[in-house]
């Protein structure tokens, strides 16, 4: 994921990272946490935005963590889904068709999305 985040901020594209976890879930991060978390996993993202209230994960309609959107320069949502077309951990990430990629390249290139949903896959948000 942080070769991704590197590779498509350096083209400039704005990569947020949504913590929608409710503070009472194990897997909220307090801001000094996700800063913490942040520098050990050498993440390569524009922003940490802390969502504990669950406003723009719902706005969204987050369903796992990670659930991926790409937005277009106008804010229409382009793609909405998985990341990849590999739920299982297993194999090299790299070699799998990667859908927030192909959604920004394409976009990046001024053409249209040919793949805007996926489903999502990984952990539910814990609102």
């Amino acid at each position: 994921m942080q070769e991704l985040q590197a590779e498509l901020t350096g083209k400039g594209v704005v990569w947020l990272v949504v913590n929608s976890s409710n503070p009472k879930s194990p897997s909220y991060r307090s801001p000094e946490k996700a800063q913490k978390e942040w520098t050990a996993q050498k993440m390569k993202a524009t922003a940490w935005l802390d969502d504990s209230s669950g406003a723009i994960g719902r706005a969204y309609g987050m369903k796992t963590t990670p659930h991926m959107f790409v937005i277009a320069k106008d804010g229409t949502l382009a793609y909405q889904g998985a990341i990849d077309d590999r739920p299982s951990p297993e194999g090299d990430p790299r070699t799998a068709r990667n859908y927030v990629r192909e959604a920004s390249t394409k976009l990046l290139a001024g053409e249209k999305v040919s793949v805007t949903q996926t489903k999502s896959y990984g952990c539910g948000v814990k609102y």
